[in-house]
């Protein structure tokens, strides 16, 4: 072996057997800490190999000389209470820890999955709820990593990714994933966009509600300005007017129990066909976000927890679950308000249906619905209508205030995700302001533009083709999560066991697989073959970058004979160094 390399394993075996793992005083909860801490320690020439990358030691920080101090979006940090009896459970840290998986929760009820929702009760009644809890039961499970990747090494997703993969696959995650942001994001606008249509009854132009909803930039920046916990207040007040609104339709309808509960415990879908089948990917697509993953395990660092004490991030990642627990619970009842209620009043119905009774109550938007014997399509524009059609104009007005508190609350979050990539993939120092305006600038001008030129059913097909553009970035988010959270030298006591390596692979590749079958699908619906060509030219590229980060992800997962003899041959377990007492390296 050459003696760089011997110097090079040497130096990580000595890290390795660093006494007192989770005592060193240098392993503090602050930014400045850990800086200091990533500084290179071996002393000699070439550093610690990296199986991901080479151009910097790992968990390089930016350059030390640089005028500005490297510094997270949190400027002060919330702390937790002590519990003096060491009990295994306390509320009061609970209530501490409670925030960030609320915030997570909020990507599951953003106006795409409302959509989703309303179009699978149309579509496929009562049969595709089991899905949706699936779904969101797998959501769960990826957030938990997300969020333990935060907490062990007080480092986001995001920030991770910047220190590990070299240049050109570090720039090309990056635009991925902020295609991801401005998709989420104009789906967002375009559900803030026709709630206050609806509201105005039409007075106020599509275009008209787009603009208004860059006023929700200055009610971030205004509400974030006094301090996290009153801005984790504000979506909470947010989650409850969609519970409110949403839960008014569930009893105004008063869907049938029986077959809720048969639809939510039975895996089966009676009679379906291809439709209910897209249906069913649709729900997978639009429950599980990839810039959802970036935001968690960024929002994690904004409570004081002191890495340098085990039983303090077994408490951390203890407590976070529980929260991502009752916090997509609670998604989920909202999520069920919504299928239930389409189920109930719009399974089977056609457009003759609807058509006559919007006459029989007057109502402007009777023209929505053309008198035909085809299904009924809807939408969340359409939505609303049929909906003040059957059950009169407050069931119309108060499924736009939900749509209305489900727009606004996702645009601010996505508008956290756009920060914390930004910070974390680029190292940016503008200011909040900038970053904002930049990130919401990128999602509302397209929206607008649709919104000056199309109509409402333009703006609403647009839809499909952002679901389609999530659905693809997926992998940008889901396999570096399970990467990073596999290697024991990042994770250390808290790396991914063999069931987690086996069942994320699993479960990544059954999400992967199946959103792809939605893109597929919806290229094929558009019937034009230079679209298809230009489809399998994107498909080759895109697909070659999913294999390189699989094939990095497969290396830290064990499998080291796919290095096939590159530097990837050393060990997982050397990739990546987490923090290290800086005192007993120099004392050695």
């Amino acid at each position: 072996m050459p003696k760089k390399y011997s110097l090079e394993l040497a130096n990580v075996a000595d890290l390795k057997q660093l006494p007192g793992h989770w005592k060193g005083s240098s392993m503090g909860n602050t930014d400045m800490d850990q800086k200091d801490s990533y500084e290179d320690t071996t002393g000699e020439p070439g550093g610690v190999i990296s199986t991901v990358s080479s151009s910097m030691n790992p968990l390089q920080p930016p350059d030390p000389s640089s005028d500005e101090p490297f510094t997270t979006y949190f400027d002060s940090k919330i702390p937790i209470p002590e519990d003096e009896k060491q009990s295994c459970f306390s509320f009061r840290k609970l209530w501490a820890f409670t925030g960030p998986g609320f915030l997570m929760s909020i990507a599951y009820l953003d106006p795409g999955n409302i959509e989703s929702d309303l179009q699978s009760g149309a579509v496929a009644g009562f049969k595709l709820l089991w899905v949706l809890m699936l779904a969101t039961l797998i959501g769960l499970l990826l957030q938990r990593l997300a969020a333990r990747l935060g907490v062990v090494t007080g480092l986001h997703l995001a920030e991770v990714c910047n220190r590990q993969y070299h240049k050109v696959p570090r720039i090309i995650l990056w635009l991925m994933v902020e295609l991801a942001i401005i998709g989420s994001d104009m789906q967002e606008v375009i559900g803030s966009a026709i709630a206050i249509n609806l509201l105005s009854m039409g007075k106020i132009p599509l275009w008209g509600g787009v603009l208004i909803t860059i006023a929700d930039t200055f009610v971030f920046l205004f509400l974030d300005k006094y301090g996290l916990r009153k801005l984790e207040a504000f979506f909470g007040f947010l989650i409850t007017i969609m519970a409110l609104t949403f839960g008014y339709e569930y009893i105004t309808v008063r869907p049938n129990q029986q077959k809720l509960l048969q639809g939510l415990f039975v895996p089966y879908c009676q009679d379906c066909g291809t439709p209910q089948l897209e249906q069913a990917v649709g729900i997978v697509g639009a429950v599980i976000m990839p810039h959802n993953m970036y935001l968690h395990s960024a929002l994690v660092k904004s409570r004081q927890v002191n890495r340098a004490n085990k039983r303090e991030v077994q408490e951390a990642n203890k407590y976070f679950f529980l929260e991502s627990c009752i916090a997509l619970f609670v998604s989920f009842i909202i999520n069920i308000f919504v299928v239930t209620v389409f189920a109930e009043a719009f399974y089977q119905k056609n457009n003759t249906d609807v058509s006559a009774v919007c006459a029989n109550a007057s109502s402007p938007h009777s023209s929505l619905f053309p008198n035909d014997s085809r299904p009924l399509e809807v939408d969340i524009y359409k939505g609303g209508a049929v909906l003040g059609c059957y059950f009169g104009p407050a069931a119309l007005y108060i499924w736009a205030i939900g749509i209305l508190a489900a727009g606004q609350s996702s645009t601010m979050t996505g508008t956290y995700s756009g920060q914390f990539v930004m910070e974390g993939f680029l190292n940016l120092r503008w200011s909040r302001f900038a970053r904002v305006l930049l990130t919401r600038s990128i999602a509302i001008t397209p929206t607008l533009l649709v919104a000056i030129f199309q109509d409402v059913e333009h703006l609403t097909g647009m839809n499909d083709f952002l679901n389609v553009l999530m659905s693809l970035q997926l992998p940008f988010a889901l396999i570096p999560v399970l990467t990073f959270t596999s290697l024991p030298s990042v994770m250390h006591d808290f790396a991914n066991g063999l069931f987690w390596k086996v069942g994320g692979g699993i479960l990544i590749l059954l999400i992967c697989s199946i959103n792809m079958y939605f893109v597929v699908a919806y290229v094929m619906s558009l019937h034009h073959m230079a679209l298809y060509i230009g489809a399998a030219v994107l498909s080759i590229i895109y697909l070659s970058f999913v294999a390189y980060l699989s094939w990095l992800c497969l290396i830290a997962l064990g499998a080291s004979f796919l290095a096939c003899g590159s530097r990837h041959h050393l060990s997982p377990e050397l990739s990546l160094l987490h923090t290290v007492d800086m005192d007993t390296l120099v004392a050695r």
